[in-house]
């Protein structure tokens, strides 16, 4: 009998596995993955301060501590608006086949016992899980991507595709002294950016990404798109290693699992709408998840449900309602062009699009003022034009 056995050995599987030995040394923890590890992983690589606290909480504060810290960022609006600004705090960039592989081994290191192992069936008993006939436990924490097999396993259904984007990911060279995190937001088919962080060893992390009903719009090949698209905003950046991922967006409030299986990360649509930033709730998920399991043995999903509330309730409810409001490409237009004149909208666009930041009404109200001006400025240049003509 495992305390806990976690399916997935990304972020959100290893912060799992790190929080319940770190809480209950003596549990029996497994970890089980498809593949070894290192392993690529299409991703931004970005890491966010708010990432760095919770490898502290996991207690590997030091795990990226030898990259490079960042704190410019650039932002280009889907109408042209710029704001580029330092961070409140720095952000880092790490190749998943580096991140990934190092929490795996400090779960290792923890006494976590890890093995390759594809998972394939589950079967609910009194108080346990037994997963593919051989592995009973009292919780299961599923942390095994976007196209979760767990997930599909007990019943929750997949994120549907208005909620899902689709990326390509490559590698470029850069200056080894660049050290601004850029992006580029592209109005055709929005929403749609493309994104160039740098890691800091003459390389970046470039890709570019849109949801997958705009791309089914095109009626062009995928790859035709987003590569092309890619090249066309970021020209100066030839990318190498091109990889398309699906990133299922959070809908404001996931689905967290059922009986004794609590979903994590991408397996739970806990990707950030706005910003396509996961590692973070990857991170956060899965040390709730790891918590509940040891520390509520009797009904880990109630635990996890509540501690997930508690941490992400708000914030993911003012996302999803942004996410809306972001539809309009002239909204984002008023976002940025706000957060270049105030810092402190800057900072909070940070916030919620890194973190777990909501919206104070008087920074709302700034933004939604602006967007007003602009609608109203461009409908009377507009008319003005038709007039003359």
């Amino acid at each position: 009998m495992w305390h806990l056995v976690v399916i997935g050995g990304g972020p959100a599987g290893s912060a799992a596995a790190l929080r319940a030995k770190r809480l209950r040394p003596d549990a029996r923890v497994l970890l089980l993955d498809r593949d070894d590890f290192p392993r690529d992983k299409a991703c931004g690589d970005g890491i966010a301060a708010h990432g760095r606290d919770e490898l502290a909480l996991l207690g590997v504060p030091d795990l990226i501590a030898d990259y490079r810290p960042t704190t410019r960022l650039s932002v280009v609006s889907p109408g042209g608006a710029r704001v580029s600004a330092t961070a409140a705090r720095p952000n880092h960039v790490v190749p998943r086949m580096v991140f990934d592989a190092r929490l795996v081994e400090a779960a290792r290191a923890r006494g976590v016992e890890v093995r390759r192992h594809r998972v394939r069936s589950l079967a609910a008993g009194n108080g346990h899980v037994v997963v593919d006939g051989a592995f009973t436990a009292r919780a299961v924490v599923a942390a095994d991507g976007a196209n979760s097999t767990v997930r599909r396993l007990i019943g929750v259904p997949a994120t549907p595709a208005k909620h899902t984007a689709i990326a390509v990911r490559g590698y470029a060279d850069v200056p080894p002294d660049d050290e601004v995190q850029l992006i580029a937001m592209q109005k055709e088919g929005w929403p749609a950016y493309a994104w160039s962080f740098p890691i800091g060893d003459g390389t970046a992390n470039v890709g570019f990404g849109m949801l997958l009903p705009r791309l089914r719009a095109t009626g062009l090949p995928g790859r035709e798109v987003l590569h092309g698209r890619l090249a066309e905003l970021l020209p100066h950046l030839p990318a190498r290693d091109l990889r398309a991922h699906h990133l299922p967006l959070s809908p404001g409030r996931p689905r967290l699992g059922a009986g004794r299986v609590m979903l994590a990360g991408d397996a739970a649509s806990l990707i950030n709408p706005l910003t396509g930033e996961g590692i973070y709730y990857a991170l956060l998920s899965g040390r709730l998840a790891g918590e509940a399991a040891v520390q509520a043995s009797a009904d880990p999903l109630t635990a996890y449900r509540r501690g997930m509330r508690k941490a992400l309730g708000r914030h993911l409810r003012t996302t999803d309602v942004l996410a809306r409001a972001a539809q309009s490409p002239g909204f984002i237009d008023a976002a940025i062009g706000t957060a270049a004149r105030r810092k402190e909208v800057f900072d909070l666009l940070v916030d919620v699009g890194l973190g777990a930041g909501t919206v104070p009404p008087s920074l709302a109200f700034a933004v939604v003022r602006r967007w007003i001006v602009n609608t109203v400025r461009r409908d009377g240049a507009a008319t003005g034009h038709r007039a003359a003509q």
